[in-house]
C-alpha cells in the first residue's frame, strides 16, 4: 500500500491499478518511470503552457533561490523579484492601474476575491452586501468558498449541507438568470458574480454569443463586482491576449489567476484588482486582514518572470489563437464516431470531446494512455484538450490518430 493520497482520485482503485508515475517531460510529452513517451494533451492540469523542461526558468528559480528563495509579505516586507512581477502583472493587466496580491494557487486566488469582494462592500458602507454568485457546471477551486460557489454537485456531496451561506447559482448560458437572481436576492445584497470566461473542469463550455458583455453590462448596471475566474484561461491559454477579460473586453472588476502564470514550474497565483477594488485599502486605513505563507514567494516570481518571458518572445499568445481554429479542424472528424457526442471548443487552446456514454471516460482515458495519449476526464463524461501553447502539428496528428485509434 502506498502513502500518497491522490486528489480528486478513487484511491481504491489507485491501490488496486497503482499510479502512473511521470518521471520527466519534454515539451508536449511526459515520460514515465519507464521511458515510454507520452503526448500530453492536457498541458498537465491546464497550466503547462510552455511546455515541459524549459531549462530557462529552472535557471532562473535556481539563480533566485541562491540568493533568497523567499521571504514573508507581511506588513511592508517584499523581495525585490516580486515587486518586479507585480510590475509585469499589472503591465498586462486588463484593466490600467490594477494591483497584484499574490496567492499559492487557483483555489487561494478565489477565496481571496470572496473575501475581498464582501470587505470591500464592507469599507464602502455597505456591509449587507454578502451573497456571492456563481454558474453551473462551473468549478471554482477546491477551498469552501471555491466549492460552495462551483457548480458541479459531486464535489459539494457529503460535505454537511450548505457550505457558505448566501451563496447563489444562475444558468451558465442565460445572462437574465443572472438579471433575475440578483433582483430577487436584492442588489444591495449582493457582491460579486464569479464567472469563467470559458468554463473548463465543468466539461469546456465556451460562452454563448455576447453572453460575457451581457452579464458583464447587468453586473455594472445593477453595482454588483464582476469576478473573471482566469485561473484556465490566464496567460495566454484564451488565443490572440493575455487575458480573456482582454479579448472579450470585460474590464472585470477582479480576475482569479495561476496555473500560466508560471506554467506550473513552482505553485503561484494572483488576484489582479481593478483601481475601483483597491482603492479604500491604498488611500485609507482600510486593512484587508488575509494572505498566505507563499504570498508572492520569491523563487515563485522568479519562475513567473521567466515563463512571462517565454511566452512574450516566442509569440505564444498568437500560437494559441493559431491551435483554436486547428484544434476544431482536426478534432472535427473525431466528432462524427459514434463514440462521440460532441467537440466542444473554438475559444483560445481549449476543447473537449464529449462522449456519447459518459459512463466510460474513465475507461477510455486509460486506454488512451495505453495508446500513448493524455486526455483526462471532465465534466460528465467528456475528455479535456488543452495542450502546451507550443503543440506543433505532429502533435495535432499524435492526438487526433491516438482518439481515433481508441474511438473509431
Amino acid at each position: 500500500m502506498g502513502s500518497l493520497w491522490h486528489p480528486f482520485a478513487q484511491m481504491g482503485a489507485v491501490e488496486r491499478d497503482g499510479a502512473f508515475v511521470v518521471a520527466r517531460g519534454e515539451g508536449s510529452h511526459v515520460f514515465d518511470a519507464e521511458g515510454r513517451r507520452y503526448l500530453d494533451a492536457t498541458a498537465a492540469l491546464w497550466y503547462a503552457n510552455v511546455g515541459h523542461g524549459r531549462t530557462e526558468i529552472a535557471e532562473a528559480v535556481a539563480d533566485q533561490m541562491s540568493r533568497i528563495a523567499a521571504y514573508t509579505g507581511f506588513g511592508d516586507f517584499a523581495t525585490d523579484v516580486t515587486e518586479q512581477l507585480a510590475e509585469r502583472l499589472a503591465g498586462i493587466a486588463p484593466v490600467p492601474g490594477s494591483k497584484i496580491f499574490f496567492t499559492s494557487g487557483g483555489s487561494d486566488s478565489i477565496e481571496t476575491a470572496a473575501k475581498l469582494a464582501r470587505r470591500y462592500w464592507a469599507e464602502i458602507g455597505q456591509p449587507g452586501r454578502h451573497t456571492i454568485i456563481g454558474r453551473q457546471k462551473a468549478y471554482h477551486g477546491s477551498h469552501w468558498a471555491g466549492t460552495a460557489l462551483g457548480g458541479i454537485p459531486p464535489n459539494q456531496e457529503g460535505l454537511g449541507g450548505p457550505l457558505l451561506p448566501d451563496v447563489a447559482h444562475v444558468s451558465w448560458d442565460d445572462p437574465e438568470s443572472l438579471r433575475g437572481t440578483i433582483e430577487q436576492v436584492g442588489a444591495e445584497n449582493v457582491a460579486a458574480f464569479f464567472c469563467e470566461p470559458v468554463i473548463g473542469a465543468g466539461g469546456v463550455y465556451p460562452p454563448p454569443e455576447d453572453y460575457l458583455l451581457r452579464a458583464r453590462k447587468i453586473c455594472a448596471e445593477l453595482d454588483v463586482l464582476f469576478i473573471a475566474d482566469e485561473v484556465i484561461t490566464g496567460y495566454g491559454r484564451i488565443g490572440g491576449s493575455w487575458f480573456a477579460s482582454t479579448r472579450f473586453g470585460l474590464e472585470p472588476d477582479l480576475i482569479t489567476t495561476a496555473k500560466g502564470l508560471t506554467s506550473g514550474y513552482l505553485p503561484m497565483g494572483a488576484v489582479l484588482v481593478a483601481p475601483r477594488v483597491a482603492e479604500p485599502f491604498f488611500t485609507g486605513q482600510a486593512w484587508f486582514r488575509h494572505g498566505y505563507t507563499y504570498s508572492g514567494h520569491a523563487a515563485s516570481a522568479a519562475a513567473g518572470l521567466a515563463n512571462l518571458a517565454i511566452i512574450e518572445r516566442e509569440n505564444l499568445l498568437e500560437s494559441a489563437l493559431g491551435l483554436e481554429a486547428k484544434l476544431m479542424q482536426r478534432l472535427a472528424p473525431i466528432g462524427e464516431l459514434d463514440a462521440v457526442a460532441e467537440i466542444r471548443g473554438g475559444v483560445g487552446a481549449l476543447a473537449s470531446v464529449q462522449l456519447a456514454d459518459p459512463a466510460t471516460a474513465a475507461a477510455v482515458s486509460r486506454e488512451l494512455r495505453d495508446a500513448g495519449v493524455i486526455a483526462r476526464p471532465i465534466g460528465v463524461g467528456a475528455l479535456q484538450i488543452s495542450p502546451p501553447l507550443i503543440f506543433t502539428d505532429d502533435d495535432l496528428d499524435e492526438l487526433v490518430a491516438g482518439l481515433q485509434t481508441v474511438l473509431g
